[in-house]
Order: C-alpha cells, then sequence, then structure tokens
C-alpha cells in the first residue's frame, strides 16, 4: 500500500485583516479521494485550506491558510509519501503588499497589485525523483488543450480535467489524461463515484508501475 498526500480546499490571501482573495472550492472532491484512498488501505496525509466540511477522523491532517503554507506543509509531507494528488484550489495570486489595517472606503477607485503565487504541484513535481503526482485542471474554455499544457509544464503523471461547475458542487464530471494525450479515464456523479474512478485509474497506472 501507499501513503500519499493529497492537497484539498481553497487559499486564502489576505489585502488586509479581514479581507482576502479566495474561491468556490469546498473540499469535498478532496474528502472524496480521501475516503477512495483509505478504502483501498492507503495511507493519507492531508494538507487542507479553509472548508467547512469533515474529513475522515482517522487522517492525518495539516490544516493552512495561504498558498505560501500550503505548499510549505506539501513539501515537508510529500518527502514521506510515495505520490501526491493535488486536489487543492490554491490562490493563484497574493497582493504585493498586504495592509496592516483594514483599507478604509473612501468613495473613489482602489488598485490592487497582484503577483503570482508559487504553483505548488508544479513545485513538487520539480523534487519527484521516483514518485508520482497527479494534478487537477480546472478549465473555462480549450478544455483539453489547456489540461495537456498544464500537464507537460507541471511534469504531473495524470491530469484530471474538471470544470468550474465542480466549485462547491456535490457533484463532478472529470477525464483523466496521461502524458500521451489520451482519455484513459472518464467519470461522472456524486464526488465519491468520480474519486473511486480516479483511483482505479492510478491504481492501474501508477500503483502498479511503481509495485512492479
Amino acid at each position: 500500500m501507499a501513503r500519499i498526500l493529497i492537497t484539498s480546499g481553497p487559499t486564502r490571501q489576505y489585502l488586509d485583516p479581514v479581507r482576502y482573495l479566495t474561491n468556490a472550492s469546498s473540499g469535498r472532491m478532496g474528502r472524496a479521494l480521501v475516503e477512495a484512498a483509505q478504502s483501498l488501505g492507503h495511507d493519507v496525509i492531508l494538507v487542507t485550506g479553509p472548508v467547512d466540511i469533515d474529513y475522515p477522523s482517522e487522517t492525518k491532517i495539516i490544516e493552512v491558510i495561504s498558498t505560501e503554507e500550503m505548499l510549505a506543509a506539501s513539501r515537508e509531507a510529500f518527502a514521506e509519501c510515495d505520490g501526491m494528488i493535488g486536489a487543492a484550489a490554491p490562490c493563484d495570486y497574493r497582493p504585493v503588499r498586504v495592509e496592516p489595517h483594514k483599507i478604509a472606503k473612501t468613495g473613489e477607485p482602489i488598485s490592487l497589485n497582484l503577483i503570482e503565487t508559487d504553483d505548488i504541484v508544479a513545485t513538487l513535481a520539480e523534487q519527484k525523483g521516483s514518485k508520482w503526482v497527479v494534478g487537477f485542471a480546472l478549465e473555462t474554455e480549450d478544455h483539453r488543450l489547456r489540461a495537456l499544457a498544464k500537464l507537460e509544464r507541471k511534469s504531473c503523471d495524470l491530469m484530471v480535467l474538471n470544470g468550474p461547475e465542480a466549485m462547491h458542487s456535490l457533484d463532478n464530471q472529470v477525464e483523466v489524461l496521461n502524458r500521451a494525450g489520451e482519455v484513459i479515464g472518464s467519470f461522472e456523479g456524486s464526488k465519491e463515484h468520480v474519486a473511486v474512478g480516479i483511483f482505479e485509474v492510478i491504481s492501474r497506472q501508477l500503483l502498479s508501475a511503481s509495485a512492479s
């Protein structure tokens, strides 16, 4: 059996002490993946951003807030894992400056200067060696093309493609792509059902190969 790092949920990038950038990720896909992995006997380390759901009680859970915290925690956890599934939706941007006090309304427009955060999946995949990495791509246009570009750029072994309708939903519809650009799995239904399908592909493509 494998020890697997799973990232889940959103991150928050604060603008001031009370306001932040985030997204609608609920963590439900991450939870479903944890449950699917544990049902197969795998050991899971979960790194999660702020969510309103409960994860399985037997899971080793590391809670974080920002993308920087998620990267640091994931890097440390990945060192003792066989593979990683990056199901989280970290903020891609952070403010150049976090204001020390609440930004007051003045009646005038304000400008936010944002810079990109480090890509968690790509950063860990650069150091994976013999380990495997599965990424998630949420796209709104040119779905497969963009997912395949991410797979290559991030040095993933598989990429799970889904759309914005998955955000904060009980259901999901995904395609699993390999490095050759082939769709090797397509699943639709509850996130629990989809997670089982994703793990069937991971077991066949990655876990069996690493055990042989």
